[in-house]
């Protein structure tokens, strides 16, 4: 189906958080939300679609140097230039043909300006999100069927070769995920307690704060910790965490620990890792309940040095990457060098996460250890949560790493008619908080998706951007 996109437009609203989420060198407080409005012709119908994302500090450019207000002109400046490749004159023969063209001139223009490759997908995939929820709208269908269906005509082999005679219906979900588990972010300083939290710094908006109550509240079973580097502060914290949820989940829980690039070689992970391991309850904990380590070597050195020592690691962990995972050559590179997988996020791009989906599925067909992960960058509703959940039930997996509902106040900081569209089109994603704002419904740990598969990309209605202040990019 022959695409154009004829225009693009960028609308913002400047968000808080209900506490600081502190997730390495950065600890976010606030941070504007951009919505990009894209009109786009698709066989000579015009049809509108939207894309989401906040714009987080130090996670695209983790540069300790400088502020966030000197990095924001950067970010805007790679997500105006995707805008102009997305909007260059003439029509493509396929959404696919149009993606490629989007992706490569992004990614041509950001090497010669020494950009950094996770940002600059960042801005085309921004652009990619909307053309896609325009070309769902088009079709009447929801993204599964379009997917399984190759009506983008994906055609993974012309981006890896080794992928020749997969389609998409050969490696995503018969069926999109109907409900997931919730894998419960517990930032760098969050508090493990009630009596953790100082009276100053309480938040009274009804929703839980210390994980304890988190656990109580929303029942849950999945946990991401994330590592600070130091090894002292760590283990301390690993043996709260393992007695909080030892007591509270049982035989149950399940964990990933986040790395954060913390270290620049292999062996300064190993000896961390081999410090849990000598601690006796840590050693229980890890053994029962850890599912992988995310990310521990720094995106500069990752993809540069293997995780087999050549002195040997009698018993490394399942590892992935996630912050590598930067361009399309990312995730074989991370195979040969001996990561199990990567970590899906669609700020890091839908047809990239639809391709890793298809390696990881080439490598469980060739015996191989494949794993794909789905992980959050504290998005939240009415449009990037939705469209980020609707990929994760595509590519199959049963877990998924959200954080979004617990740093933000539910959808409160939304124009209230936003906030009952949201509950109107999706009543079992939300329901309404105590304090009268929509928040994610979260039964057993598990989120359900019933009206998300069964929108175009994920939103059943599209926001009125008129809500919104129109940013000038």
């Amino acid at each position: 189906m022959r695409i154009n996109v004829r225009s693009v437009d960028f609308y913002r609203l400047p968000m808080k958080t209900r506490f600081p989420f502190c997730y390495g060198i950065a600890s976010m407080t606030e941070l504007p939300h951009l919505f990009v409005r894209a009109v786009v012709d698709i066989d000579g119908q015009e049809s509108v679609g939207m894309s989401a994302d906040g714009l987080p500090p130090k996670w695209f450019t983790k540069n300790p140097h400088t502020t966030f207000e000197e990095d924001l002109p950067g970010m805007l400046r790679v997500i105006r230039h995707a805008a102009d490749i997305a909007t260059e004159p003439g029509t493509c023969d396929s959404f696919f043909d149009w993606w490629c063209r989007l992706y490569e001139g992004q990614q041509r223009w950001a090497t010669a300006e020494n950009l950094p490759p996770l940002l600059s997908s960042f801005g085309a995939s921004l652009l990619e999100r909307a053309a896609l929820d325009a070309f769902c709208r088009a079709v009447e269908h929801p993204v599964h069927t379009v997917l399984m269906r190759n009506l983008i005509q994906l055609a993974p082999a012309q981006l890896r070769g080794h992928l020749a005679g997969l389609e998409p219906a050969d490696f995503l979900a018969t069926e999109p995920t109907g409900e997931l588990i919730i894998r419960h972010t517990i930032g760098l300083t969050d508090p493990l307690t009630d009596e953790e939290i100082k009276p100053g710094d309480r938040v009274d908006d009804g929703l839980p704060h210390s994980l304890e109550s988190i656990i109580r509240r929303y029942e849950l079973t999945h946990f991401k910790i994330k590592l600070t580097g130091n090894l002292a502060h760590d283990t301390s914290r690993l043996l709260q965490l393992a007695a909080i949820i030892g007591q509270q989940v049982g035989a149950r829980a399940r964990f990933t620990l986040d790395g954060n690039e913390n270290f620049l070689r292999v062996e300064d992970f190993r000896e961390h890792w081999n410090a849990y391991q000598a601690d006796p309850v840590l050693r229980a904990f890890f053994s029962t309940s850890l599912l992988f380590v995310e990310q521990p070597i720094h995106r500069d050195f990752a993809l540069s040095q293997p995780l087999c020592l050549e002195d040997g690691w009698d018993a490394p962990p399942s590892m992935i990457i996630d912050e590598s995972d930067a361009d399309l050559s990312s995730l074989p590179r991370a195979m040969s060098c001996g990561y199990a997988g990567t970590s899906h996020k669609n700020c890091k791009g839908v047809v990239k996460g639809i391709l890793n989906a298809a390696d990881i599925f080439h490598c469980q067909q060739n015996q191989q250890t494949g794993v794909l992960s789905a992980e959050d960058l504290a998005n939240v509703g009415p449009v990037a949560l939705l469209q980020d959940l609707a990929v994760a039930a595509c590519i199959g997996v049963d877990h998924i790493e959200r954080n979004g509902h617990h740093y933000f106040c539910g959808l409160s900081m939304m124009p209230q008619s936003e906030q009952e569209r949201a509950l109107r089109n999706h009543p079992d994603l939300y329901e309404v908080a105590e304090a009268g704002f929509p928040t994610l419904k979260i039964r057993n740990g598990k989120i359900r998706l019933g009206s998300v598969n069964a929108a175009p990309f994920g939103v059943a209605e599209l926001p009125d951007v008129g809500l919104f202040e129109h940013w000038e990019i």
